[in-house]
């Protein structure tokens, strides 16, 4: 699985990458309108020059014999402006040059206007320039207005998305946090709270309708097992003893024998699946309410004498190892029940002579020797058989879960150097 992310930061990073790429597309376009309005401040600057001057000229009389020494004079003395005469007269006109600056020592760029005035009749040509801003340095102050103010309106995003993401994003967290605690042995049904926002109040009402409707599967099912079970208790019994009569019998030949205690045997195996399978439906339905302090190895050796006629027809020596004294609170039934079922089974897939049972801080393990390791994926499932002994009902993992289940104990499987180990942190 790849690194996560938010889901509020997906749309935050594509909003940034656009605004970064508009802003960096708008410096272009904000050089453009900001070289355009100031070309067309320096012509109409240049319009006021032109039209003082041509006032200014109009109120003096000029004598013919010194006016080409004031043009000259003027012309020195004024290097924005050129004023020469001429033999035509055209329409006023605005262009944009680039030259040497003589003052600034540089190539620079120039606005200028050429035009046509009367001195003492005569047409001349004037000619107005001026320096106009260079575009570097324009270019330059735009592009760091333009990312100085990106830099705000992402420092501005996120906060903005922080302190709006708490409040949309408030009804999903409780509906999360919920659903985390949701445990459908419970048989409670889960009340969301109520929002203004469409697709939470949607979501909410689709997750009530789907758990409401587990739930009720779930009563169905687990009364159909009690129901069931409880109905075939009585027959069960009836058919055993029939049984028994028959297996008294004087009359019998060895074949009818041998048939009737194969019969025997699965009923025995049926009787026990049907008292498993009520045991489960007690369990879930929190019918072990009391709970007592119980002292761990007090129940292994009581459970360890229990068994010890099944581990000593199997040659089986069982080793406690106890470095520690712990006790719990639990309901000591089910305790007993999950120590007997963990026991039974290291007996039964036992292949060497020694079974060990450990104790270390709050780890319960058991351990027993094997040849390969056991289906982790359906080891804890009901009815999964990994024995061949046709005793074995394939129901005391299912149970032992269910019991760490109610407790939330962790039990989990390992198969090591030849050793499957079955382990519980309480």
């Amino acid at each position: 699985m790849g690194i996560m992310s938010k889901l509020l930061n997906k749309p935050f990073k594509a909003f940034t990458i656009y605004a970064l790429i508009i802003l960096a597309c708008s410096i272009p376009v904000y050089y453009v309108v900001v070289d355009s309005i100031w070309l067309e401040e320096l012509d109409e600057h240049n319009h006021i020059i032109k039209t003082r001057i041509e006032q200014g000229v109009s109120k003096i009389n000029f004598e013919e014999s010194g006016l080409s020494k004031t043009l000259e004079a003027w012309n020195s003395i004024q290097p924005g402006t050129k004023l020469v005469p001429s033999d035509s007269v055209k329409a006023d006109s605005y262009y944009t040059i680039t030259r040497y600056n003589e003052f600034e020592k540089e190539m620079d760029r120039f606005r200028g206007l050429s035009a046509y005035i009367q001195l003492n009749g005569k047409p001349y040509h004037l000619t107005v320039e001026t320096n106009v801003e260079e575009a570097d340095e324009t270019l330059l102050a735009i592009a760091f207005v333009t990312f100085l103010f990106f830099g705000l309106l992402i420092i501005g995003f996120v906060l903005l998305n922080k302190r709006i993401s708490k409040k949309i994003w408030l009804p999903f967290r409780s509906t999360l946090e919920k659903l985390k605690g949701f445990d459908l042995n419970k048989h409670k049904n889960i009340s969301f709270d109520s929002t203004d926002i469409e697709e939470f109040e949607e979501l909410n009402k689709e997750l009530s309708r789907l758990i409401e409707n587990n739930i009720s599967a779930f009563h169905q099912q687990k009364s159909f097992i009690e129901n069931a079970s409880h109905e075939l208790q009585t027959p069960l019994a009836v058919l055993r003893t029939k049984i028994d009569t028959l297996i008294q019998s004087k009359d019998l030949t060895e074949e009818q024998s041998s048939i009737i205690t194969a019969i025997n045997d699965n009923l025995s195996r049926i009787s026990r699946i049907n008292k498993n399978l009520l045991l489960l439906a007690k369990i879930e339905n929190n019918q072990f309410l009391e709970n007592e302090i119980i002292n761990i190895n007090e129940v292994l050796s009581e459970s360890l004498e229990l068994l010890s006629v099944y581990s000593d027809e199997k040659t089986i020596q069982i080793e406690k190892d106890i470095n520690t004294q712990f006790s719990l609170s639990c309901n000591k039934t089910l305790f007993e029940i999950l120590v007997n079922n963990l026991l039974v089974n290291a007996i039964r897939h036992n292949t060497g002579n020694n079974i060990r049972v450990q104790l270390n801080k709050n780890i319960l393990t058991f351990s027993n020797s094997g040849e390969q390791a056991l289906n982790n994926d359906s080891l804890f499932k009901r009815f999964t058989v990994s024995s061949s002994e046709n005793t074995n009902s394939g129901l005391g993992l299912a149970i032992v879960k269910e019991i760490c289940n109610r407790y939330n104990w962790q039990i989990s499987y390992s198969f090591s150097n030849n050793l499957h180990a079955f382990s519980i942190k309480f």
